[in-house]
């Protein structure tokens, strides 16, 4: 192979897989913060799922900026325009096209970072892989690009719903407010009965002063966020290199701003011995194989095991601040920057629906792959 012939191919395969993901359910998305819009193609849906729009623009509505106090006040409508794969109300089998457009940019509001490197951001390591940058709104790199996750989660909620499985999300923890009951003991229809998306009353009201004190402050606050999937029946998964936790892991430490990520006991499992933390089996009632504990997160050897799979993914604080801070620019002189513009003071409300769009997209994509292994 020649030189030139080896380049070539090297920048096939770097163009096939960075904007893409999922195997059999896959989403390749596209667009930028500021451009004229964001999309997404779904491929491998298939054919002859009633799909419901209105269920796809609900969970939108639920990441959509300028919805209530303790977000950015960007107003968009975020109203999502399928392009193809649907006839008549039904996925036809074919790529699934979409888009939103963007309405409400200030891109002026960006001109004067147009040569800085923000703090925690990725202006300076898209420099570095592309030798350009979008300097408006973060371009590629901004959280508005998760729009084409909320689609094509929101389709795969679909799917996953005639299996019988459920994703709810919830923000369990701001700053240094901690929900500390275990999922068990709430009732998670209350989620989204308040801004901050916490089932606890108590605690969400604590969580929403809080955001408000750090939005005052001009700063930003960063928490975690649980996710729970049940009716994931036993099964799903494979034994080595996308085993399900793995491709849970990938999904979520995906999402911009999210540093870290742990299912079932986690980090807490390290103070257990193997036996107290290991899950007992016994046969329920109806004749189920079940466990009488759940340290594994509904996940052995990579594959799900039938009981609720739940994980949690913690978010940093935004590293956008309205105040001053000194960097660098692309000449590596220093710089005071003071960042204009509409921003999050927390992440996470808004990322619930997110974090809730990726582990659906794995789920369906690994049913999928169960669907294609065994007769």
């Amino acid at each position: 192979m020649t030189d030139n012939a080896s380049s070539v191919c090297s920048i096939e395969i770097n163009f096939v897989h960075m904007n893409s993901f999922g195997n059999i359910f896959r989403l390749t998305s596209f667009g930028e913060s500021h451009g004229a819009a964001i999309g997404g193609v779904i491929d491998g849906c298939p054919a002859g799922l009633d799909l419901d729009i209105d269920l796809v623009q609900q969970d939108l509505d639920r990441r959509r900026p300028g919805q209530s106090k303790i977000t950015t006040q960007r107003k968009e409508g975020d109203k999502v325009e399928f392009l193809s794969g649907i006839f008549e109300g039904k996925t036809t089998g074919t790529p699934i096209g979409f888009i939103v457009r963007n309405q409400d940019q200030h891109s002026n509001d960006y001109d004067n970072l147009r040569k800085a490197f923000r703090p925690s951001h990725a202006d300076y390591t898209y420099i570095e892989k592309y030798g350009i940058r979008d300097h408006r709104g973060g371009g590629r790199s901004s959280a508005r690009e998760t729009i084409a996750r909320v689609v094509a989660g929101a389709v795969a909620k679909q799917l996953l719903a005639i299996q019988g499985v459920k994703i709810q999300a919830f923000v369990s923890q701001v700053g240094d407010l901690v929900l500390e009951k275990p999922y068990t003991e709430l009732d998670l229809s209350q989620t989204e009965s308040n801004i901050v998306r916490c089932p606890d009353h108590e605690l969400a009201e604590k969580m929403i002063d809080y955001i408000e004190e750090v939005k005052k402050d001009r700063d930003t606050v960063g928490g975690i966020i649980t996710c729970v999937a049940q009716g994931v029946p036993a099964g799903w998964g494979e034994p080595v290199f996308n085993k399900l936790h793995a491709d849970l892991g990938a999904a979520m430490l995906g999402i911009n701003a999210v540093k870290g990520f742990d299912y079932g006991s986690g980090f807490e499992g390290v103070k257990l011995r193997g036996s107290k933390h290991n899950d007992r089996f016994i046969k329920t009632e109806d004749g189920r194989i079940r466990t009488t504990t759940n340290y594994s997160g509904g996940i052995q050897g990579g594959i799900s095991n039938g009981d609720d799979i739940y994980f949690k993914v913690a978010f940093k604080p935004i590293a956008t601040l309205l105040k001053e801070q000194s960097t660098l620019d692309m000449d590596n002189e220093e710089v005071i920057i003071n960042p204009k513009g509409r921003h999050d003071p927390c992440v996470l409300p808004r990322a619930v629906p997110i974090v809730e769009a990726m582990a659906a997209i794995v789920f369906a994509d690994h049913f999928l792959l169960k669907r294609s292994n065994k007769l």
